[in-house]
């Protein structure tokens, strides 16, 4: 199955996997549900098809095994298959699953997420972040009276909804009209935020923003924040989909103490099951309720939002990060790793090329060429030699599930992979250990 590749380490051969894929697009546009678990996204004929993970160990349907990063895209937290939160699913399972009126869980559900995330009063669930974010955005609109909604621009994806997409290159069916709605600011960047509200002054329904990204908010911006959504009349969001958990368990906004009107959850909650959630203060919430004498608010309505198992799997997702301290030893591994990565690279030479970031808890990582660009080339040669030692790795954004091995055999196959990223450096051209055409960014207007 392995064959010589430029003369390195042997190179990985996926041949049911690259059928698999095949049938994926002829009956899925995209190949994938998410775009960002396209083939594209990975080395030409290198995309494996997952079989089953468990822990934090995947297998592919060509019977290799790999140690997983950024599992499920960030949901799956705790690892695959967790023990505590399939128990949970299967107690509901054989109760049923969806009911004509609300299940004790729902009310069950609400109790427990408000005690973990005790800034919000209320909670409405959903199955994606999407629906929660666009919620959070009508709610917004609908308490403010303003039409315009301001993003941060330094955030890469808030939802699927055409409010946001219509702002990316990919705004092929998206009218005009609703993009010139979204207005974009700079995060960490008090100024700018107060110039764009004073010229749409009396327009902007609220800011959206995570409250975090790939470095720590500046001293006092979140605060500022705040102070500048109370004094301009609108709607502060933070899209906790990723901070939440990761963070602390109450999110970034229970770890830096910063109190937003609307905040929503989701990847992490559920532990691979779809749940999300939007929170966020009574007074801005019961628009969309029933005991209140304003305009209703079609807020959320969905036949599955409130399926009993996923809510129990949010259950005893909270219970396991709060009974084992799940948030601190994500923290530990991935300084154990970044720190494992960082050394790595710099022993091969290329230190300043292969560049770890983020939060311990959430690592990216970038790639750069020779003249420290990002590159795309350059990624495409990283996740080869990755997925040759048996690493899957679009990201560097740990499980808990992660053992101390497991890192420490990460770190030895990032050493190969740098040994032969200082060789493509030298030669300044990374085209020969590429074996096909550069992995692709998920938001581009052509295909």
């Amino acid at each position: 199955m392995a064959t010589e590749d430029c003369g390195e380490t042997q190179e990985l051969r996926l041949p049911r996997s690259r059928m698999a894929n095949e049938r994926l697009h002829a009956l899925i546009p995209g190949g994938a549900h998410t775009y960002a678990k396209g083939d594209d996204q990975y080395p030409e004929n290198l995309a494996p098809v997952i079989s089953h993970g468990r822990g934090a160990h995947v297998w592919d349907i060509d019977d290799n095994r790999y140690i997983e990063y950024g599992s499920g895209l960030r949901s799956v937290s705790l690892g695959h298959a967790h023990p505590r939160v399939i128990e949970a699913v299967r107690r509901e399972l054989d109760r049923g699953s969806n009911f004509v009126r609300p299940s004790i869980v729902e009310v069950e559900a609400a109790e427990r997420f408000l005690a973990t995330v005790p800034t919000a009063d209320m909670v409405k669930f959903a199955k994606n972040g999407s629906d929660a974010t666009t919620a959070a955005v009508r709610l917004a609109r609908a308490v403010t009276g303003r039409p315009r909604v301001a993003i941060c621009g330094d955030h890469p994806f808030f939802s699927v909804d055409d409010w946001f997409i219509g702002t990316t290159p990919m705004s092929a069916g998206i009218p005009a009209a609703t993009t010139e709605l979204t207005v974009a600011f700079p995060y960490g960047d008090l100024a700018a935020t107060e110039a764009l509200l004073t010229r749409y002054q009396d327009e902007v329904a609220c800011l959206i923003l995570e409250p975090a990204g790939h470095s720590e908010p500046p001293p006092g911006y979140l605060a500022g924040l705040r102070e500048l959504a109370d004094r301009h009349g609108c709607v502060l969001i933070f899209d906790e989909m990723i901070t939440g958990f990761r963070w602390s368990e109450a999110g970034a906004q229970g770890l830096y103490g910063v109190v937003p009107d609307l905040s929503t959850f989701g990847k992490a909650l559920g532990n691979g099951f779809a749940v999300s959630a939007l929170a966020g203060r009574r007074e801005v919430m019961e628009p969309g309720g029933l005991r209140h004498s304003g305009d209703r608010v079609f807020l959320l309505s969905t036949t599955h939002g409130a399926e009993t198992h996923s809510l129990a799997a949010a259950m005893a997702v909270q219970a396991t990060y709060v009974e084992e301290g799940v948030t601190a030893r994500l923290h530990a591994l991935g300084e154990r790793l970044a720190a494992g990565v960082r050394d790595a690279a710099a022993g091969m030479g290329v230190g300043d090329h292969i560049v770890v970031r983020g939060r311990a808890s959430n690592l990216v990582f970038a790639t750069l060429d020779e003249n420290l660009q990002p590159s795309q080339e350059y990624r495409t040669l990283f996740l080869r030699r990755l997925l040759a030692g048996g690493v899957l790795a679009p990201s560097f954004v740990v499980s808990s599930a992660l053992s101390d091995a497991d890192i420490d055999r990460t770190v030895e196959v990032v050493a190969e992979a740098c040994a032969v990223y200082r060789k493509a450096l030298d030669a300044a051209d990374p085209t020969p250990w590429l074996a096909g055409r550069p992995v692709k960014p998920v938001f581009r207007r052509l295909v």
